[in-house]
């Protein structure tokens, strides 16, 4: 592709989408014909690439997510097809500016944080390492939701993706589905003696999917994003007479996470994953049916993920669409479905375990309560004499009036994996102990990992060219290859190229911070960064109570020797989630109480930035120079915060949780600040119920300075929500341990200023970081799942040629 080629080729798409000349086209219209361009440069490769599968009768993986956030997508497809410095430059000579063109794409943010950030890498990664795989969700008409703060509080918005329609989309009609809901189902015998289903009076949905092109890393590879929208199908149009009832349907796929604090959003939430798990494995078996292959080899030819619980109602639909419709015994189904489906757990948190009460299933999903009823019919008839009673009722499917998703992922699926060696060992001996007794084979390891090519090729470009300079451009398909780098650490140029480097995406983060916060911080300041969803477990709160620490040492001491700090947030909180809103609210609080105070001599400052979305974390992320990595251990699956920032060379600051363990293996000790509590003191607390919060506030008079300032008017504006904190802490007795790691982590920060303060030896930490953060590419992660799990094959794919 040449220059000449492509400014060719994209005024003559503006003229034919828009009737215009460049010289009077818009950001948009230039966005919009590039978008288009982009995509005919793809199509054929597309094309290709489902042909080749099918030709081939590849084996394919379906990754069903009910996130997926891709961010911005248009350098990314630049970047795979190898085009982005020939569209920069043509740019640049047309005198467009090619940066503003980026802005005006809108994030598509189809998901909440890590969950739909890690099916968006991995889309890209299964792409890009060449493996037959498609992703599976559904199409929100908005985002999470637009934050916010007003008077300190974060509001929501509408999040409008996709106002202006979506580029990247192409509506396949053709492919719709329906999707039953509700009714009466009852089973006849037919003419063969076979039970069927009779279903009386269901709702019927029309699913129609929107595909996007997932393109591999300059291979010629094209997947599929497979999002499912809404719709009344023709046959249906007499029953919804009025707007507001038409409205209502819509509303299904309107809205990531209806809130489920009442029934009615449970309802709206439990609908949803039927909706996408069904339109999709209707849509996976057609596909299937084209093959020519007998239904008896599915798991020969399929492989579905399921990631997380939310879409664990495959196992049952699969169940359904082969007894049902393809006439198969229960044990010839049921034998394939356990070796088609496998299970990610995300989480060791009770509440995001998700269970459906009885009464809702039978109402909203009758087939599939059926279904799900025999399952685990059978499965204590299985176990009956394998194990001892009391277990297998644990690890029942329905129970207490409850439908237990997670339960029945792991019942029918072949393999169960945690997501860090910390959490899958946790899943193996605490929480899904009983599973593990009883499906010892089904359970391993998948630490998770990050798109490279976004975060340090798209978002860190600087960074991405002094590597180039350094140790060639062979890092950028093989991931691993950073660790030449490990050579350079003693290089002094090197050194001051990374620290050069460093500042340069400070200064380009603390215009930002001017622009949209209006608050002044200096680049030579250490930028100290937690970024990820607000909840008490990831431990904000800590953060905070250090804040104010030094905030009060710099009030009695002035003249305090330390260097000038900016702690910055990014966070959304659940809408429904008060506690997290209220930490919000207080951060806020405090971060005006701090930066408007004289006194101090701007010598920390503290900035909230509102909104954090995947371009935001885009910005932040290459101009860290610390990273909060600081949940309670134990709690946090894996985080991919973390690896982002040491990829692109901050220093980690953290417990040993999730993969903040293998982090700390990668670097060494000398690298990272490790403090606070290990996972085996939690669980020792909380079989001793020897924890006491009030005995350490008492004991520590700076930790009571510091948590009374939330009640005692020292905090301006907070006086629900600081005495909503103190009482978590003080009344409630810390959930979390924030006082118990309350001196370890302020302690860890003193030593993270005195050792910033050493320069040298501070860019030598940021680059063994760097250098070590290969291992955590999604690329390696997705070859494990693909070689251990899903068992596909990328060695055979000649797309193109």
């Amino acid at each position: 592709m040449t220059k000449e080629q492509f400014k060719k080729d994209f005024r003559k798409r503006l003229r034919e989408k828009f009737a215009i000349e460049l010289e009077d086209s818009s950001e948009t219209e230039q966005l919009v014909a590039l978008g288009a361009l982009v995509q005919a440069y793809y199509s054929d490769a597309w094309t290709d690439t489902w042909k080749e599968y099918l030709t081939n009768k590849k084996k394919q993986v379906y990754y069903f997510s009910i996130e997926f956030l891709p961010g911005k997508m248009l350098k990314s497809n630049l970047l795979n097809l190898g085009i982005l410095t020939t569209v920069q430059e043509s740019f640049k000579e047309l005198g467009i500016n090619f940066s503003a063109v980026c802005k005006a794409e809108p994030d598509m943010a189809l998901g909440n944080g890590g969950l739909g950030r890690l099916a968006s890498c991995f889309m890209d990664s299964i792409a890009s390492c060449g493996l037959p795989g498609n992703g599976n969700g559904i199409r929100y008409d908005y985002g999470l939701f637009k934050q916010k703060f007003v008077d300190g509080y974060q509001v929501e918005l509408p999040d409008e993706w996709l106002k202006g329609g979506n580029i990247w989309e192409v509506r396949k009609e053709s492919k719709a589905v329906n999707v039953l809901f509700g009714g009466n189902v009852y089973l006849r015998e037919n003419h063969r003696g076979q039970l069927k289903p009779v279903y009386e009076n269901p709702r019927i949905l029309r699913a129609v999917p929107y595909d996007t092109g997932m393109l591999g890393y300059e291979n010629d590879v094209v997947n599929t994003l497979r999002l499912w929208s809404v719709e009344i199908p023709a046959s249906e149009e007499y029953k919804y007479q009025s707007i507001e009832e038409r409205r209502k349907l819509e509303d299904l796929t309107a809205v990531l996470y209806p809130d489920d604090s009442s029934e009615q959003g449970r309802v709206v939430r439990l609908t949803q994953e039927y909706f996408f798990v069904s339109a999709g494995m209707q849509s996976i078996v057609r596909y299937y049916k084209k093959i020519g292959v007998p239904m008896e080899e599915l798991y020969e030819h399929i492989a579905i993920h399921i990631n997380d619980t939310h879409p664990a109602l495959c196992v049952a639909e699969l169940m359904r669409i082969l007894l049902d419709d393809e006439d198969l015994s229960w044990e010839r189904a049921w034998d394939i479905t356990v070796k088609v489906m496998s299970y990610t757990n995300h989480t060791i948190m009770a509440e995001a375990l998700e269970k459906w009460p009885v009464h809702m299933m039978q109402e909203l999903l009758p087939r599939m309560y059926q279904i799900i009823q025999e399952i685990d019919r059978r499965f204590l008839e299985e176990m009956a004499h394998l194990a001892d009673q009391d277990l297998i009722e644990r690890t029942r499917i329905i129970k207490d009036n409850q439908v237990h998703m997670a339960h029945l992922a792991i019942i029918g699926s072949h393999s169960t994996n945690g997501v860090a060696k910390l959490h899958s060992d946790l899943l193996r001996t605490v929480v899904l102990k009983d599973f593990s007794t009883l499906y010892p084979e089904r359970f391993n390891n998948k630490t998770n990992g990050i798109a490279q090519r976004r975060w340090l090729q798209l978002s860190n470009e600087p960074l991405s060219h002094l590597l180039d300079k350094t140790i060639g451009c062979s890092w950028r398909k093989n991931p691993e290859d950073i660790h030449l780098l490990m050579n350079y650490q003693n290089d002094e140029a090197v050194l001051t190229g990374l620290g050069e480097v460093k500042w340069e995406n400070k200064k380009r983060l603390a215009d930002y911070i001017l622009k949209t916060n209006g608050v002044a911080v200096s680049p030579d300041a250490i930028f100290d960064v937690q970024i990820k969803r607000l909840h008490a477990y990831k431990r904000q709160l800590l953060n905070l109570l250090n804040i104010l620490t030094i905030y009060f040492e710099l009030k009695d001491n002035p003249k305090k020797v330390m260097e000038p700090r900016v702690f910055i947030f990014g966070a959304k909180a659940a809408p429904s989630y008060t506690y997290a809103k209220t930490i919000i609210k207080c951060i806020n609080e405090v971060a005006n109480m701090i930066n408007n105070d004289e006194s101090i001599n701007h010598r920390i400052k503290v900035v909230f930035l509102e909104n954090y979305n995947v371009s935001l974390a885009e910005m932040i992320i290459p101009a860290a120079d610390v990273s909060e990595q600081i949940s309670l251990a134990s709690k946090e699956a894996s985080g991919t915060s973390n690896m982002k920032l040491m990829l692109n060379g901050a220093v980690t600051v953290a417990t040993l949780d999730g993969a903040n363990i293998e982090i700390r293996d990668a670097v060494g000790n000398d690298n990272i600040f490790i403090f606070g509590l290990r996972e085996d003191e939690v669980y020792r607390y909380y079989e001793s119920k020897d924890y006491s919060a009030i005995k350490t506030y008492e004991q520590n008079p700076m930790l009571q300075r510091v948590l009374n300032a939330f009640i005692d008017g020292t905090i301006p504006n907070i006086y629900r929500e600081g005495q909503e904190v103190f009482d978590s802490l003080i009344k409630y007795n810390d959930e979390y341990f924030v006082l118990r790691d309350y001196d370890a982590y302020v302690e860890t920060q003193r030593k993270v200023d005195a050792t910033y303060r050493d320069t040298s030896r501070w860019q030598k930490m940021s680059l063994i970081n760097i250098a070590n953060a290969g291992r955590f590419s999604s690329d390696l992660t997705v070859e494990r799942y693909a070689e251990d799990i899903w068992k596909i094959d990328s060695s055979k794919i000649i797309v193109g040629k």
